[in-house]
């Protein structure tokens, strides 16, 4: 089952709107069991310079699935949303059946054609290189000065008021993000 929250900035979220995103988000509830909830929460924006960003986050048991898209059509944003959010299912769903099919016995075959497809299209991931950086105690305005001295995209340093561990990053709007831990 879905429960959607839609909702609108700088847009009214009409019934047609409103339906169109229902229907699209709908065809992902073939992946799940039907005794699971789907919490599913649509941001629909519109920019001055008339552009649209659809952006739909999925909770679903301890998993999560985001997807966003910019473009001149909403219409257009809310279809490649929702590629990319089965994309995001069909490969998660088959990392999760490539350890299964490692604890299998040999010889016991797979029922879903899908799975069985799905493990000999995706590569393995693996950690290729480990840093070990020390945490210097700084405020933010310094953490960016670093973080722009090093040419990188994101920033780990320990707050100098409160002690805790935050992550500066370099966001694909090129504004920055800044995720503090509690």
């Amino acid at each position: 089952m879905i429960k959607f929250s839609i909702r609108g900035e700088n847009i009214e979220v009409t019934d047609a709107l409103r339906s169109y995103v229902e229907n699209k988000l709908a065809k992902i509830e073939k992946y799940f069991n039907e005794d699971q909830t789907l919490d599913t929460r649509v941001n629909l924006k519109v920019y001055r310079e008339k552009s649209s960003k659809v952006e739909v986050t999925i909770l679903v048991d301890a998993v999560v699935l985001r997807a966003e898209d910019v473009s001149q059509d909403m219409y257009g944003s809310i279809d490649l949303v929702v590629d990319k959010i089965e994309r995001q299912i069909r490969k998660n769903k088959t990392k999760i059946a490539k350890k299964h099919r490692e604890k299998v016995p040999v010889g016991q075959v797979f029922t879903d054609e899908f799975e069985a497809e799905a493990i000999e299209q995706v590569p393995e991931t693996k950690v290729v290189r480990t840093k070990h950086v020390s945490l210097k105690p700084m405020d933010v305005e310094e953490a960016i000065l670093q973080m722009e001295l090093l040419g990188h995209d994101f920033f780990i340093y320990t707050d100098a008021e409160d002690a805790t561990t935050n992550v500066l990053y370099r966001r694909e709007d090129g504004e920055l993000g800044l995720i503090e831990a509690k």
